[in-house]
C-alpha cells in the first residue's frame, strides 16, 4: 500500500487530500500509479504533462518505482502573484 497526497487545485479536483492505492505488483513505477489514479479521478488528467512528483519528499521522475509503505506526493506547478 502506499499513500497518495494531492495539493492544491489536485487537492480540489479530486475531493481529497490523500488517498492509499494498493500495489498491484512489484516494480510498480510512478507513471503506472498516476495511470491508476487517471482511472479514479479523471479531471486531474488534465495536469499531466506538468505535475510535479515527489517519492517520500524528495523528488522523483515518472520511472521511478514505488514500494510497500512509500508516499507518492503529485503536485500542480507552483503559481506565484
Amino acid at each position: 500500500m502506499i499513500r497518495v497526497l494531492f495539493f492544491s487545485m489536485l487537492r480540489d479536483l479530486t475531493g481529497t487530500d490523500e488517498v492509499d492505492v494498493a500495489l498491484e505488483r512489484e516494480g510498480l513505477t510512478v507513471a503506472d500509479t498516476i495511470q491508476q489514479l487517471y482511472k479514479n479521478y479523471p479531471r486531474i488528467e488534465v495536469w499531466d504533462s506538468k505535475l510535479l512528483i515527489a517519492i517520500n519528499g524528495e523528488f522523483a521522475k515518472r520511472d521511478d518505482t514505488l514500494k510497500d509503505g512509500d508516499e507518492l506526493a503529485l503536485m500542480p506547478p507552483v503559481q506565484g502573484g
